[in-house]
């Protein structure tokens, strides 16, 4: 190899780091600053499967990574936000949306305005100097995606660059002519070369690279673009690793959808260029790869759409149930998700819900074991739970990048902590009476004491579900049954504890039956308290 050679393939090299780079920095900022849209854009979710369809597209399109959008989905089936029949539209969706990176890149071919080497230095100034002078995230955000996209047009003129002295050597014809004589080889190459970058994006700019110096035919060309197809799926594969069933089931939804979307448009394909092998061996252009890429997945989306149901059974089919490990699965978090705090932040809110949940049925049970003596080992086993709530939401809160948020995402993080741990205070305080109830075993409380107990602790049970219902639902309109039930618990709780010292110096108490008794109104009192602190962060948040 002499030296000229090697000076080309480094600078290809680093015409394609500099374009994976600016590319992932383009798509970082695009996904930081559409985080609120994103969420909107999945609340629209319905059973309707062509709207999955468009929401995938259009999110695709505006963070510009479909392997984040389908690994996004395999984090949505894990946490349980999604159904597979919801999945599949998505990640159609996304099959479309993916090829807007295409249409970017081939906009050097439509005039000397949109060539890289004039376009990119306008967006490294302009986001520059936003970047210099940003005071806020959403500036921030915006100068990287403006320097993104000027880093990845210089990555693709360097790239362009470094083929263009040999645009004329025969061993790309021959290469292109052997790849383009096996449509095999051909998907071959674009799922090997997209699987090891994991970007579908940045190995169809080096089939456009390519293009652009008119060294690869047509026969070549549309193979190798659907094997990219096939080889994009990697990065939701290995994103399933340690999910659970359904999740890898989405996985196995986008290799499926891409692998028979291949065999079914490559089979035209090869029957088209059999016929017309002028065609096939013609040079083709970076926009007519773009074209091409468009019309391959939106044509796969119509032809595999009305088999979606039948793609979800052999998905299922293929990875069967079996006993899932509890203790793995009891919290529904999926680090995916991280990626959008917003997103995370809806998973989290489900999760307070199911943990408060817990906390709402060890107290009604507390009330319980003060005469049946039931229910020990549901409480012990709801506690035990909960404090495993309380470990791995706290520890899933803790990854989220705190710098990145936005002012009212903070503000949630914040309430969503402090969520976690009155919930576990409270289930705390239940326990508290259970351990009392067990020492009480012997004794036999007076009716008094009993009706007292049962009147402060409805009480603290219905201030508690007015919490986690107002939490759930964002309906402030709880908050005044709140009030009203902590109220009552704190004006009960003086009550009964000034009735009970005048009774007591009146007759004669067991001691040990008193101090329960006291101690037992105090931690109602208490759960009531926490309760109504659960509401105010909710009420803040608005």
């Amino acid at each position: 190899m002499n030296l000229e050679i090697l000076k080309s393939v480094l600078a290809f090299g680093g015409g394609l780091g500099m374009f994976i780079y600016g590319m992932q920095l383009m798509a970082d900022g695009l996904q930081k600053s559409a985080g609120a849209k994103t969420r909107k854009l999945l609340a629209m979710l319905t059973n309707n499967r062509v709207v999955g369809v468009l929401v995938g597209a259009l999110i695709t399109a505006i963070i510009q990574s479909s392997s984040a959008t389908t690994v996004m989905v395999v984090g949505f089936v894990n946490a349980r936000l999604m159904d597979l029949s919801q999945a599949i539209g998505i990640i159609m969706g996304a099959n479309i949306g993916t090829t807007m990176t295409g249409w970017l890149v081939s906009m050097s071919e439509w005039g000397s305005f949109f060539k890289p080497d004039f376009f990119a230095p306008i967006l490294l100034i302009i986001g520059t100097v936003i970047l210099l002078f940003a005071k806020t995230e959403r500036m921030k955000q915006t100068s990287s995606i403006l320097v993104g996209f000027g880093i990845l047009f210089i990555g693709l003129n360097a790239m362009s660059g470094a083929i263009k002295p040999y645009s004329d050597e025969p061993i790309f014809y021959q290469a292109f002519t052997v790849i383009g004589s096996n449509p095999i080889f051909g998907l071959l190459v674009g799922a090997v070369v997209t699987a090891v970058i994991q970007s579908s994006s940045a190995s169809m700019g080096i089939l456009q690279t390519l293009a652009f110096n008119g060294v690869v035919n047509w026969s070549a060309a549309a193979f190798i673009a659907l094997g990219q197809n096939i080889g994009t799926c990697v990065t939701a594969l290995l994103s399933c690793i340690g999910a659970h069933r359904n999740a890898q089931r989405a996985a196995m939804l986008h290799l499926l959808f891409n692998i028979i979307g291949s065999i079914l448009i490559g089979s035209v394909i090869w029957i088209f260029f059999a016929l017309n092998p002028l065609v096939a061996q013609s040079t083709v252009t970076g926009t007519s790869l773009a074209l091409f890429h468009s019309g391959f997945n939106i044509a796969t989306t119509i032809l595999l759409f009305p088999f979606a149901n039948w793609l979800v059974k052999l998905a299922q089919k293929m990875i069967p149930e079996h006993e899932e490990i509890k203790e793995k699965e009891f919290v529904h978090l999926d680090k995916r998700l991280l990626q959008n705090a917003g997103i995370a932040f809806d998973v989290v809110r489900q999760e307070i819900i199911r943990m408060g949940a817990l906390a709402l049925s060890n107290i009604s049970y507390s009330r319980d074991v003060l005469v049946s003596h039931d229910h020990f080992e549901k409480m012990e086993e709801n506690e035990r739970k909960i404090n495993r709530f309380q470990e791995e939401l706290t520890s899933y809160l803790e990854k989220v990048d705190i710098a990145t948020l936005p002012p009212a995402d903070k503000l949630e993080l914040q309430h969503s902590i402090l969520a976690i741990n009155n919930i576990e205070r409270i289930s705390d305080y239940c326990m508290h009476i259970l351990n009392g109830s067990k020492q009480m075993l012997e004794h036999k409380m007076s009716e008094t004491m009993i009706e007292d107990i049962n009147t402060i602790s409805s009480h603290a049970y219905k201030t508690m579900k007015y919490a986690l219902k107002m939490r759930e639902n964002h309906d402030l309109d709880q908050y005044k049954k709140v009030e009203k039930h902590e109220n009552r618990v704190d004006e009960m709780e003086k009550t009964m504890r000034q009735s009970y010292m005048h009774r007591m110096s009146e007759q004669s108490y067991n001691v040990q039956e008193g101090i329960y008794f006291l101690d037992t109104i105090y931690n109602y009192e208490r759960i009531s308290d926490h309760a109504t602190q659960l509401a105010e962060y909710t009420l803040q948040e608005s």
